[in-house]
């Protein structure tokens, strides 16, 4: 893989608040770092550098990796569409989740702010994410909320105690239902979200006026996520080596 004439694009959504935009940076260096490629971090919107001008400046192979976790109009209208005035030889990759190392993750962060699989008088589980339009987006939700679920019952499961429920799901945007409606005091929540700003702010907020015990941080540039843009990079780069 370090041989390859390629680079390593990922790109995310793009936030006003700089620490949310540092998030993908910090993945995408710790990313190309393992994998020995040049790496660059990209922006849907609201921060720079764009996507669209990143792939169109360079004619070298590229291998984008979308740093969104569920699929929707960024990812199946606007990522093609940029894509298809690249300067070179192009792969783009699938989305970011579900997937069982940003499950992993998840339980991590839920872990640092306190939760205890193994205790036997902890509240449900909640998967709050921003939302989306696409009906796929929902589908991806339901499954990430099921790899969360098999991670906090495999971590109970190692400590004696009984699996949890399973996970609820709120979006704060589009489909879905809203946190008040789905979180109830002494609900666990995990923020389905990769970095801070709008939507970190406000599902910490709606969850908390509903009357969660405990949010956990956003997933942040976690090493099960580096991991995770590794592998997808080297399942580009099959794709995209000749057979």
């Amino acid at each position: 893989m370090s041989g390859m004439d390629a680079r390593l694009v990922t790109v995310a959504h793009g936030t006003r608040k700089g620490g949310g935009n540092e998030i993908a940076r910090l993945l995408t260096d710790a990313a190309g770092e393992e994998l020995g490629l040049e790496a660059v971090c990209s922006y849907v919107e609201l921060c720079e550098p764009l996507f669209e001008d990143v792939v169109a400046a360079s004619a070298a192979p590229t291998l984008v990796v979308p740093l969104l976790l569920s699929t929707g109009f960024h990812l199946r209208q606007d990522l093609p569409r940029m894509a298809s005035a690249a300067g070179g030889p192009l792969v783009l990759g699938r989305p970011f989740g579900p997937h069982r190392l940003v499950a992993a993750a998840q339980l991590e962060r839920l872990r640092e702010a306190g939760a205890r699989p193994e205790d036997r008088q902890v509240g449900r589980l909640v998967l709050v994410a921003a939302g989306s339009s696409d009906p796929l987006a929902t589908r991806d939700l339901t499954r990430a909320a099921e790899l969360l679920g098999e991670a906090w019952a495999e971590a109970a499961g190692a400590a004696g105690a009984p699996s949890p429920v399973a996970v609820e799901v709120a979006t704060l945007t589009a489909l879905g239902r809203r946190p008040a409606e789905v979180v109830r005091p002494g609900d666990v929540v995990s923020p389905y979200l990769l970095s801070p700003g709008f939507f970190a702010d406000r599902a910490a907020r709606e969850c908390r006026e509903a009357g969660a015990a405990l949010v956990a941080d956003v997933i942040g540039p976690h090493p099960r996520l580096v991991e995770l843009v590794a592998r997808r990079a080297r399942a580009l780069a099959r794709i995209e080596q000749p057979a």
